[in-house]
């Protein structure tokens, strides 16, 4: 096999595959643009309660008011250390959420990402509440519920946080939505919490639901956030599925599971509702002109006189950290999506931050799992840096072969493999690092994409953001002018074509990783570093053993 060849058609595989990939992300984003309205124009939706059963709720329909109406008629303001949230008492719903530690950019520090929101230019809010067959009124995300205070805020040494909002009814039917939001966590526990106190049982189901605007996102291949899908996303107790916005259009979505979830994600972040994992949930994704609506919908449950129930539910509003998705809902971590390669991406990123907790510093973590690789493939390397040693040694034999068989391509090969068999040389040798490399390598390029950890973390000087490209190429150009020192510690191929491209090669990879995240050309940089220390070493014990 000839390793130099395969060499380049790896590397123009790889590049190749890189600029599809953003190709068939813009080209998505493109069939999958939204309309979005300007501010203040109304955009319809479907508001109705969900349905019980067959029987119908015979709601109106409504349609959402234009900017200025549709501000909340009584906000409440609730601050944890993590969270800036807003509820409005038309519903009792969540309609705002700001990450306290999450800026849009390093440098503009105040400007925070901001996931739901009320404003009709980029509407995404949960709602939530109990709904009756056959009646209109009733503790849904249509009633108005009331609280004691408009500003809550999560004390000092306090871990939780408990707002209560109520709502009372006719007949001697009450009702209280109990948020609970704790120190550090992005999990919000939503209780419904009914109260009978007629004569006669109440008949009804829970339900929560997310209605979000779907955007379109900047898709160039310059921009992170392209690489990343953006929209909806229904779990149904065993796998995930993202689902294409316009093909809801002619084909919505309806199952019934237990330990299912619904979410909205966009790159490094989402808005999540859980409901109880042990009943069955009916889950529904439909969508109205440019607005999607997934809704989770229990079963009915009959509530006797002088009774009280309790129908409980997750949030989660925030960041896409790995551990409170974890610990929030079976399958949520799956909307960290790494891809195909998800069963290497995941330990390496359980190693990268498992290394991080002792240096503190994800860039350095990205180097000191880079050696870790390399010295757990080093025999295999070292098998390779063997073979091409030797072949550096014949370089000139080789050379005379192609000038004593330039007229004769099977007398050539034949000749060559007789060489290669007489100096126990087996060229297939060089190629393993190679292969073993390259899924590694597209494993922490969607690390580097894919983790919220890696979000806006510095390493060191000018490099502050690792999940972007360097602002000043200096690691690009660094790792090509390692790749070029290391061409030079490899034979030249016998090919005089193939050792053109083999020159050219490191101010390709140069372009190309110009582009990509910073961490990631940190990465190729070690890796290669390390290659060439190695090769040079077993260059000098190849001379040696060799007199």
């Amino acid at each position: 096999m000839d390793n130099t060849r395969l060499f380049l058609w790896l590397a123009l595989l790889a590049m190749l595959w890189l600029n599809y990939d953003a190709w068939l992300r813009d080209r998505a984003s493109v069939q999958q643009t939204a309309r979005v309205p300007p501010a203040g124009e109304v955009v319809p939706a479907d508001d109705d309660v969900p349905e019980l059963g067959a029987a119908s709720v015979d709601a109106p329909d409504v349609e959402l008011p234009a900017a200025d109406a549709r501000a909340p008629a009584m906000p409440i303001r609730v601050r944890t250390d993590v969270l800036d949230v807003v509820i409005d008492t038309r519903g009792g719903d969540l309609v705002r959420a700001d990450l306290l530690d999450y800026p849009v950019d390093k440098d503009r520090p105040d400007v925070l990402v901001r996931l739901l929101d009320y404003s009709p230019a980029s509407w995404w809010v949960f709602q939530s509440g109990l709904t009756t067959a056959g009646r209109r009124d009733g503790p849904t995300h249509q009633a108005e519920w009331r609280a004691e205070s408009s500003s809550y805020e999560l004390a000092p040494g306090e871990d939780e946080l408990v707002v209560t909002l109520t709502w009372v009814g006719d007949g001697g039917l009450d009702a209280r939505k109990v948020y609970t939001f704790r120190r550090g966590s992005y999990r919000i526990d939503l209780d419904l919490v009914l109260e009978n106190r007629a004569e006669t049982p109440w008949r009804g189901a829970p339900y929560v639901r997310m209605q979000r605007l779907h955007q379109p996102v900047d898709r160039s291949f310059t921009s992170v956030d392209s690489y990343s899908f953006t929209g909806p996303v229904l779990y149904n107790g065993e796998k995930s599925e993202k689902i294409d916005v316009d093909d809801l259009r002619s084909r919505p979505k309806s199952f019934t599971a237990t330990g299912g979830w619904l979410a909205g994600i966009q790159h490094h972040f989402l808005a999540a509702a859980v409901p109880p994992a042990d009943a069955p949930f009916q889950f529904d994704a439909t969508v109205s002109d440019s607005r999607y609506l997934l809704t989770a919908l229990g079963e009915p449950q009959q509530v006797g006189a002088d009774m009280q129930q309790v129908f409980s539910f997750r949030l989660f509003v925030g960041p896409k950290v790995q551990d409170q998705l974890r610990e929030t809902a079976d399958g949520l971590v799956l909307t960290v999506d790494y891809g195909v390669l998800t069963i290497l991406a995941q330990p390496l990123f359980w190693v990268l931050s498992k290394i991080h907790d002792v240096v503190g510093n994800w860039g350095w973590s990205i180097v000191i799992v880079t050696l870790l690789i390399k010295l757990a493939f080093y025999k295999l390397t070292e098998t390779s840096g063997r073979s091409m040693a030797k072949m550096r040694k014949i370089a000139p034999r080789l050379k005379a072969l192609q000038e004593r068989y330039k007229d004769d391509r099977q007398a050539l090969s034949r000749a060559m493999m007789e060489l290669y068999r007489k100096e126990k040389i087996n060229p297939a040798a060089g190629c393993l690092p190679i292969l073993v490399q390259m899924p590694f390598f597209f494993a922490f390029y969607w690390v580097l994409i894919e983790t919220v950890e890696m979000r806006q973390a510095p390493f060191m000087l000018w490099i502050d953001d690792l999940s972007s490209r360097d602002p000043y190429f200096v690691l690009p150009l660094l790792m090509g002018a390692a790749m070029f020192l290391q061409t030079k510690l490899n034979p030249a191929p016998p090919d005089p074509v193939q050792a053109r491209v083999m020159q050219i090669m490191p101010i390709v990879f140069t372009v190309f990783f110009a582009l990509f995240p910073s961490g990631l050309v940190l990465y190729w940089l070690t890796n290669t570093l390390v290659s060439i220390a190695q090769q040079w070493r077993i260059n000098k014990i190849v001379a040696r053993e060799a007199g």
